[in-house]
């Protein structure tokens, strides 16, 4: 079944999808998840809310969230997948994965748009990330 919440499992244990020249610094493992929409929310730090916060705060900050990893990134944007991502989760950064990218950066993937297409960017981690540029975490255990 398709219907936005149920008949989509996603293997979030799997190995990522690593770029050329890329490598893994950090996959967390989040189990086999049954896609259900009503599991996945964007956080913000209260830093990012008032102003902007730096990728390591923000990156220790979430080690306190269960958040999900590049797997899930790569099952939205799948072209028959496409039509689940809300349009408010452009910048949605998945912080499960770090990469170290070609250029020798630690990096986050997250959603992004082109011409109307999705696809995928990334931001160093030493950058700043502010209230457009949410986590993907999962409801379930979240006390803010």
């Amino acid at each position: 079944m398709k219907n936005g919440s149920v008949g989509y499992l996603i293997d979030l244990d799997a190995d990522p999808f690593i770029p050329n020249g890329w490598s893994a610094v950090e996959h967390i493992k989040g189990g086999k998840f049954e896609y259900d929409p009503t599991k996945i929310i964007l956080y913000l730090s209260k830093e990012q809310k008032e102003k902007e916060d730096k990728g390591r705060d923000l990156r220790k900050e979430l080690r306190n969230l269960k958040v999900y990893n590049a797997n899930l990134l790569d099952f939205y944007l799948k072209k028959e997948n496409q039509f689940l991502i809300p349009e408010e989760w452009e910048n949605a950064f998945f912080w499960g994965t770090v990469y170290n990218s070609s250029s020798g950066t630690i990096s986050i993937r997250y959603l992004h748009k082109v011409k109307g297409e999705w696809c995928w960017s990334y931001r160093w981690l030493d950058g700043f990330w502010n209230k457009d540029d949410p986590a993907v975490v999962f409801t379930v255990g979240l006390n803010k």
